[in-house]
């Protein structure tokens, strides 16, 4: 896969990849930018928790008529010095809906140790917790 990132001025670029599809990011004014798009970690984390995602919901494809909502939240912890890489991240998914837990808790674990190419391309500790309709799911 090739992915080019067209600088846009000042600390922005613009990046497209097969899908052709625009991907805008900038710095923060700590580094420089303007904070006009996310920034290249915000799309890190976001194409964490996009790619597992993706993953659980193919897994889950049966079942998707019964789940009312997937929402995943991720906690990255980066070093203090530089590079100030993801050391850790925790992806907290949040289900609802009348799906037994043991399917999702499966969906998640064959997503991170099987089909998620973001996770397995990252150094981080990952760990995932399962919230379903509102009760926290044991996930080993």
């Amino acid at each position: 896969m090739e992915v080019k990132a067209i600088w846009q001025g000042g600390r922005a670029f613009e990046a497209k990849g097969p899908s052709g599809y625009p991907m805008l990011m900038d710095a923060t004014a700590n580094y420089g930018g303007e904070g006009k798009a996310p920034t290249p970690t915000e799309m890190l984390l976001s194409s964490l928790a996009g790619c597992i995602g993706i993953d659980v919901t193919m897994i889950l494809k049966p079942h998707l008529e019964k789940i009312k909502s997937i929402e995943i939240t991720v906690d990255g912890s980066r070093r203090e010095e530089l590079p100030t890489a993801f050391t850790a991240a925790v992806l907290l998914f949040e289900v609802s809906g009348d799906i037994d837990a043991k399917k999702v808790v499966r969906a998640i674990k064959l997503g991170e140790e099987k089909y998620c190419a973001v996770s397995a391309s990252l150094k981080a500790e990952i760990s995932y917790r399962l919230i379903l309709n509102g009760q926290e799911i044991e996930i080993q």
